[in-house]
C-alpha cells in the first residue's frame, strides 16, 4: 500500500519552493526529473500522477476499514460507546447487562465497516476536482497534506452519504434495536437520569474519522519507516 502513495510523500520531502506560479522553476525540475528519469514533464502529467497515487491510495484505505473487523479489530479504531454514555454502560454493566453493551459494540463496528467503500467514490470525486494549486498545496504540505486535502474537501459528502448507508446497516445488523433495548432497560430504572442519544450519528462521525486516521498513517509511514520503502524509486528518493 505505501508505495502506491509513493507521489504524494515525493512530492513533500523535495525542494519545491524554486516553483512558481504556473509550475515552472528549480524545485519542478527536480520533480520531472525523478519522476520521468530527466524528462521534463507538464502540469497536466504531473497532476494525472499524483491523482493516481491519491486513487490507488485511497481506495486500498477503503479496502482494510471495509474488511471484516477493519474497525472492530483495530484497537485505535474501534468505535466504543461514547464518554457521555460512562454512566450508562456502568449502571447497566452493574446489572449484568455488560454482555449487551459488548454486543452493541460490535453491531456498531459492523455498521462503519460496511459503509465504508461508500468513502471510494466521495475520494475519486474530489481528486477528479482536484487543481493545479490544490496539488501544488499537497506537494509542498506537511506530513499529512494529502488527508489534510481530503478531510477538507470530503468531509460534509461523507457525511452525507455514510449517515443513511451506516443507518440502513445498523438496522440490519441489528444494532439500533439492540441499542435501543439496552438505553431502554436503562431508562426503565428508577432514580437514574434518562438518557437521548442518536447511535447512528456517533457511529456515522466515527467512521469518518477513522477512515482519516488510516490515510494520514499511510502517509506518515512511508515517510519515517525505511521498511515501507519498497520500491527501488522509494529507496532512491529517501535515500538520499
Amino acid at each position: 500500500m505505501k508505495h502506491r502513495l509513493v507521489c504524494v510523500v515525493l512530492f513533500v520531502c523535495l525542494p519545491l519552493t524554486g516553483c512558481s506560479s504556473d509550475g515552472s522553476g528549480p524545485g519542478m525540475d527536480i520533480l520531472s526529473s525523478v519522476l520521468g528519469g530527466g524528462s521534463s514533464l507538464n502540469q497536466d502529467t504531473i497532476i494525472a500522477g499524483l491523482k493516481q497515487a491519491l486513487e490507488v491510495g485511497s481506495q486500498k484505505a477503503v479496502g482494510q476499514l471495509s474488511s471484516p473487523g477493519g474497525y472492530l479489530n483495530n484497537p485505535d479504531l474501534r468505535i466504543g460507546l461514547p464518554g457521555k454514555l460512562d454512566d450508562v454502560a456502568k449502571t447497566l454493566r452493574s446489572i449484568g447487562m455488560g454482555g449487551q453493551l459488548d454486543v452493541l459494540e460490535e453491531k456498531m463496528n459492523q455498521a462503519a465497516e460496511q459503509a465504508a467503500n461508500e468513502a471510494t467514490p466521495v475520494f475519486l470525486d474530489a481528486i477528479r476536482q482536484m487543481t493545479f494549486a490544490d496539488a501544488r498545496k499537497i506537494l509542498k504540505g506537511n506530513k499529512t497534506a494529502a488527508t489534510d486535502y481530503f478531510r477538507d474537501k470530503t468531509r460534509s459528502n461523507l457525511v452525507q452519504r455514510y449517515a443513511p448507508i451506516v443507518d440502513d446497516h445498523m438496522n440490519q445488523v441489528g444494532a439500533v434495536s439492540k441499542y435501543n433495548d439496552v438505553i431502554g432497560r436503562y431508562n426503565a430504572l428508577p432514580l437514574v437520569p434518562k438518557t437521548d442519544f442518536s447511535p447512528q450519528q456517533y457511529v456515522t462521525g466515527k467512521a469518518i474519522d477513522g477512515l482519516f486516521s488510516v490515510l494520514a498513517d499511510v502517509e506518515v509511514d512511508i515517510r519515517k519507516n525505511p521498511a515501507a520503502r519498497t520500491t527501488a524509486l522509494l529507496r532512491q528518493v529517501f535515500g538520499k
